[in-house]
């Protein structure tokens, strides 16, 4: 049997809503409208749309634009959805209205119709809930925002529990010298230590940088509603709304001073984007760097070992894969791609107006949280339970050819290359093929081609 419908009117008529739905005539519309992906706005924009819309109401509220009661009873409405509860009750695609008016309309119908159902009070949609505001200043607002706590809450304290993995491992195994690698060829040695001080560097520079992008993410643009001027909102509701978010959110927020840009452009999620690109980009090479150290266990590197999580093959007994490394990896090459999107979206401002909002939460969040979660997993499921290999890399080290780079100032290139080159096509040490071919004596030679020195 069909579902039940109740009717529902707006600006535009009339129109069949599912009986038990919260939302609206323009929610519904939005639904029959847009069928372009499975979809929806994540929870926590969701979530945080909610606590503009609360901090909205509680501002309204104190500057008399709006009945206290009926304040009181959008900021509990609110409190629900902050909570987790009602969810279900926002079915728009993520391809929709490019302001993202049909999200910010479903949240104020729902917020709407759930006040009224716990307060008896007539709360109207557009005239209560969005009181002073417009999609255009909203929805920016709720991006921002969005991104600001997930970067706070969730990236930043991953990035530096990853940091705290590669200084545990550099404690534990940084004092081995192994061969060092360029061209995926043997080159000069190198410290563990200091191999892993190169892959945490760049995690330290980008955790520097999201910092400089949360400080920007703060600037909130809600007060500047159609078109950035500001008209139908109290001068002091962008303010009032940033101090009560701030004191929600544990994060200091103000009002823009820049409401035409920020409502226009996107300049700064798009420079978050870029340093999740950024972030992404490195999180491969470490990856990357794992996988090969890990190969083996007979004709790989087996430098280090992967911790052992699942069955690697269908078919063949006993064989294990670096899944953490190529997971992330995958998750880093999705965030890439995202990023292109991001970056085409932000483009899309014409005039007054960015077109492309939803867009750009929906895939920001995605990859806030692709970062974050393969920040922890490579920290916790890789370098916590990496172990090093001594013995695979004691071997080759004292043979490495290369390592006859540091005769070049005693005897000049030309020679230390006919040394090099004759060691390893005999076999032999370095230390062997330059006995024979040098007046420099043995005690001379075993300190000059001491490994732990030339690092």
């Amino acid at each position: 049997m069909p579902a039940p419908k109740r009717t529902e009117k707006d600006s535009l008529g009339t129109i069949d809503v599912p009986t038990d739905a919260l939302f609206g005539a323009q929610t519904q519309r939005a639904v029959n409208n847009f069928h372009f992906s499975p979809w929806r706005m994540p929870p926590e924009w969701l979530q945080t749309l909610a606590l503009i819309k609360q901090a909205a109401a509680l501002a309204n509220g104190e500057l008399g634009e709006l009945d206290t009661a009926k304040a009181e009873a959008i900021q509990a409405a609110a409190q629900d959805i902050v909570d987790g509860e009602l969810l279900d009750h926002f079915p728009v695609d993520v391809f929709q209205t490019g302001s993202g008016t049909s999200s910010n309309m479903n949240m104020n119908e729902v917020l709407a119709r759930s006040a009224a159902q716990k307060s008896g009070l007539a709360i109207s949609p557009n005239d209560d809930v969005n009181r002073g505001q417009s999609s255009n200043d909203v929805i920016p607002t709720c991006n921002h925002l969005m991104a600001a706590v997930m970067i706070d809450s969730h990236l930043l304290p991953a990035l530096r529990h990853l940091c705290e993995r590669f200084d545990a491992l550099s404690t534990t195994y940084g004092h081995i010298v192994k061969t060092g690698r360029t061209h995926l060829m043997d080159a000069m040695p190198i410290s563990v230590a200091q191999e892993i001080d190169g892959w945490r560097q760049p995690f330290v520079d980008i955790e520097a940088q999201l910092e400089i992008n949360l400080r920007a993410l703060c600037q909130l643009t809600l007060g500047g509603t159609a078109v950035g001027t500001g008209v139908n909102a109290h001068d002091e509701l962008g303010q009032r709304v940033a101090q009560h978010l701030s004191l929600a959110t544990g994060l200091t927020l103000t009002r823009t001073q820049h409401h035409f840009s920020l409502q226009s452009g996107q300049q700064d999620l798009l420079a978050l984007s870029g340093t999740l690109r950024q972030l992404a980009t490195w999180l491969i090479k470490v990856a990357n760097d794992l996988r090969w150290m890990n190969s083996g266990p007979l004709a790989g590197l087996q430098e280090a070992q992967l911790p052992a999580l699942q069955p690697g093959s269908s078919i063949m007994p006993g064989k294990v894969n670096p899944v953490i490394p190529e997971a992330v990896v995958q998750a880093a090459f999705q965030i890439i791609g995202n990023d292109q999107a991001i970056a085409l979206a932000a483009q899309n401002g014409q005039f007054q107006l960015n077109t492309s909002m939803p867009l750009i939460a929906y895939n920001l969040h995605l990859n806030i949280t692709l970062a974050s979660r393969s920040c922890r997993a490579l920290a916790d499921m890789a370098l916590a339970g990496l172990v090093y290999n001594e013995t695979a890399i004691n071997a080759p080290l004292a043979r490495n050819p290369i390592l006859a780079t540091v005769l070049n100032p005693v005897i000049g290139y030309d020679a230390a290359a006919d040394i090099a080159k004759t060691a390893y096509a005999t076999g032999r040490s370095v230390l062997d093929v330059a006995m024979e071919k040098t007046d420099l004596s043995e005690e001379e030679l075993k300190v000059l081609l001491d490994p732990a020195r030339l690092v």
